[in-house]
């Protein structure tokens, strides 16, 4: 096996790492991103190598599709309780009743 294909799935690797991260640039850590590179560098069966690059890229993108799709079709998603049902009302055509708050005196 040659090394364009190894290159090749550890750039594609660590631009799903990229991705994958929510910060910028300038704040991101680059730990991941070296030991993707000491396990590429020290792995000498390219066979296993190639494999495991392989599989991470795949899990590390399904990943992402995963939560952009769960984000499109369902809105509600990771939205506090008080806000799901608000949300849930609005789809509906209603508005949540105000609640009632005593007098404290």
């Amino acid at each position: 096996m040659s090394s364009t294909p190894i290159t090749h799935l550890y750039r594609s690797l660590l631009r799903e790492i990229r991705l994958a991260s929510k910060q910028p640039r300038s704040t991101r850590n680059p730990t991941v991103s070296q030991h993707v590179r000491t396990i590429v560098d020290s792995t000498s069966d390219q066979q296993a190598l190639s494999r495991t690059l392989l599989e991470t890229r795949d899990f590390l993108r399904s990943s992402r599709i995963h939560a952009e799709l769960l984000k499109r079709y369902n809105p509600i998603h990771g939205m506090s309780e008080e806000a799901r049902i608000k949300a849930t009302a609005r789809r509906v055509g209603l508005d949540t009743p105000l609640e009632f708050k005593g007098d404290k005196e």
